[in-house]
């Protein structure tokens, strides 16, 4: 067998070392006498994995104790229509920065639900940078402030927490979370698809905090009612069990890596890497501001377009699986996330250099 470097921007590449447990204990959980995808979500064996899942998580980031933390499925998009159900309270308004895809979709859901105010906006950039703070027009009347930490289409990244100005700050983190150091305490709610630095598709994390919880409007169904969830340990239905198992998985790697702090200085190391081989080159060219560079998802155009193909042919035939752009912006997309090796950014860079010099 030989596995290929997986540049995939979500379902994304796992840590092999989590991938070869989840193997051998697929027939049996330690001494259980079943895999974990036989367990009822009610017993014995299952309450283990889900309570360390949950300590693994808040040890990690450094959870409060004055924040849930949920376990729920619909994926991040689901919650941009559920975090208006669930947090506005008497508030009519929600303030949105848009930078990007991701935030469109989210501003669109939540506008069924209440009026949003988009604060600020780089739209007019193509969404290659981040809104001046400075510039800013937050509405005090609003329930929340919301952002997208990292844009995974267009490769743009905060490097800071924003100033929310005393409103609740809101954040999808889908592709970036454990993936750099978060104050958590300054966040009224977190939420992440767990299918980029988490684990695989079909677990979304909402970590929220206390005096948020409880306002969901009477139309909320109550899956996803934050607090009936947070009664329920978030085992109102049946969770995506294996899902949650495979994430602890994940969680227990990244311990063994030396945490959020070892794993954001790799990252640092590995964006450097490829974006100076980028920035040096007459071929490639990143078109995102260098302040508001993604760690995580690096695009990348070649100046002539008709080597698209031919490029992403030859770097197949090299073991480099799906560094296609996303179709609405084009080009190339290098995701390296928290499982994504330095030799693989490394193998990429050399691939490139020697693309370049026979075209």
């Amino acid at each position: 067998m030989s596995r290929v470097f997986n540049f995939s921007a979500g379902p994304s590449a796992f840590p092999e070392a989590v991938l070869e447990q989840a193997q051998r204990e697929l027939l049996e959980w330690r001494d259980s006498g079943m895999s974990v995808m036989e367990m009822s979500h009610r017993g014995k064996h299952f309450s283990i994995i889900a309570e360390e899942l949950e300590s693994d998580l808040r040890q990690l980031l450094a959870v409060p104790e004055n924040y849930q933390v949920l376990f729920l499925q619909g994926g991040a998009s689901a919650q941009f229509s559920l975090i208006p159900q669930n947090i506005l309270k008497d508030k009519t308004k929600a303030c949105y920065i848009k930078t990007g895809a991701w935030s469109e979709k989210a501003i669109k859901d939540a506008a069924a639900y209440c009026e949003v105010v988009v604060s600020a906006s780089s739209e007019a950039s193509k969404f290659t940078s981040i809104p001046n703070p400075d510039e800013w027009q937050l509405d005090q009347d609003a329930a929340y402030l919301h952002y997208t930490s990292n844009e995974t289409i267009h490769g743009v990244e905060f490097g800071e927490i924003p100033d929310s100005q005393g409103l609740p700050l809101v954040s999808d983190m889908s592709s970036n979370i454990l993936s750099r150091k978060i104050d958590v305490s300054r966040f009224g709610l977190i939420y992440a698809g767990t299918q980029k630095n988490m684990g695989p598709a079909g677990v979304t994390v909402v970590i929220v905090r206390d005096d948020l919880v409880g306002f969901a409007q009477k139309t909320t169904p109550s899956v996803f009612n934050y607090a009936e969830q947070a009664k329920n340990q978030s085992m109102l239905n049946t969770p995506a069990t294996y899902n949650w198992y495979l994430v602890g998985l994940v969680l227990k790697w990244l311990q063994g890596q030396g945490g959020v702090k070892a794993i954001e200085q790799r990252n640092i190391a590995k964006a450097g890497l490829l974006y100076s081989a980028i920035d040096e080159s007459s071929l490639y060219h990143n078109p995102v501001e260098v302040s508001a560079r993604s760690r995580m998802n690096v695009p990348f155009i070649l100046a002539d377009e008709s080597l698209d193909k031919p490029f992403l042919a030859a770097a197949e035939a090299n073991g480099l699986f799906e560094l296609k752009g996303h179709r609405s912006v084009g080009g190339m997309r290098a995701s390296i996330y928290n499982a994504m090796p330095e030799e693989g950014v490394k193998a990429l860079i050399d691939f490139m250099a020697e693309f370049e010099r026979t075209h």
